[in-house]
């Protein structure tokens, strides 16, 4: 190509090979632009990456950092921690931001408390993070099978801190008051979205309903309330802030914020990159409306760093 543009012009200016070599950043489908480089993870597996690989295997656990498509999964499961999953893979909601399957999921494995109070000892980890997929289907949408995943792994491991990371259980507070009574120590629902775009993020869940639970926890005696939501999906930044404000007169305790990664294709698109400073910015009018502790910023998920919450 060099030759051919001397012979046609000596003159003409000979382009810089490693410059041609470049190639133009890559867009995504169903994403305003490139990813910014502050979204950028660099991935690295270590031994305690496939040792807590193959314990999960062995004890037939599910974790949310897979099924959801977490970006820290490098760097958590490296450093010995995980989100585990309870009552299956498959969810009976079919929000547009998730990437855990949808359909009629499976019986409950009575064994599953067990088994994964006992990862967490063989783990030898210090905060615990439980969720799960909705189960409508289930009379208490599984908070029985909550309650006894707590008090496996309170047995197994008395030291942890256990979070949990529930369901709103379609607004059955006695069912939640189950799940309470065995015990965590922090018990997060995720509000996700402004209620704007409740009915296109999560059309089967209630944005009153979902506080209605929040206020619920954090009314529960030695138990800290939080939630989650994502940024990303066409919300306004006052929007966010209102929701604060409504988190906080909902007693709500710890509040993180990331930015909405879109699984597939056939998910939601990403509306916006929401720039570092902004996920500063409102970190700071979070711990100013009296939030104990606050996690933003692009990578945040609800259940990184966790353990922060706590120390």
């Amino acid at each position: 190509m060099t030759d051919l543009i001397q012979i046609l012009d000596p003159k003409a200016e000979i382009p810089d090979p490693k410059e041609e070599a470049v190639a133009p950043p890559r867009v995504r489908a169903r994403e305003p632009g490139p990813r910014p480089d502050w979204l950028r993870v660099r991935y690295s597996r270590n031994e305690t990456f496939h040792a807590l690989t193959a314990l999960k295997e062995g004890l037939g656990l599910v974790t949310v950092c897979e099924e959801a498509r977490c970006p820290n999964i490098d760097e958590c499961w490296s450093a010995g921690t995980a989100t585990f999953m309870l009552m299956g893979d498959i969810c009976t909601r079919r929000c547009g931001f998730c990437a855990v399957d949808k359909g009629t999921p499976r019986a409950l494995d009575p064994l599953e408390p067990a088994h994964t109070a006992e990862a967490i000892r063989r783990m030898g980890v210090k905060h615990a993070v439980i969720t799960s997929v909705n189960r409508d289907e289930l009379p208490d949408g599984g908070a029985a099978h909550f309650a006894a995943t707590v008090r496996a792994i309170a047995q197994a491991s008395p030291t942890t801190t256990i979070e949990l990371l529930v369901p709103d259980f379609l607004g059955d507070l006695a069912a939640l008051d189950g799940v309470l009574d065995a015990g965590p120590h922090i018990v997060a629902h995720n509000t996700e979205t402004v209620p704007r775009l409740y009915r296109r993020v999560r059309p089967q869940a209630i944005y009153d309903r979902s506080l209605a639970v929040i206020r619920h926890i954090a009314a529960r005696p030695n138990t800290l309330s939080k939630t989650g939501l994502m940024l990303g999906l066409g919300e306004t930044d006052s929007e966010v802030e209102d929701v604060m404000w409504h988190l906080r007169d909902a007693g709500c305790h710890i509040l993180s914020l990331g930015q909405y990664l879109s699984p597939t294709t056939k998910h939601l698109p990403v509306d916006r990159w929401v720039e570092p400073d902004v996920f500063n910015r409102l970190a700071e009018v979070g711990r100013a409306m009296g939030f104990k502790h606050v996690e933003a910023g692009p990578l945040v998920r609800s259940s990184y760093m966790a353990h922060r919450a706590v120390e």
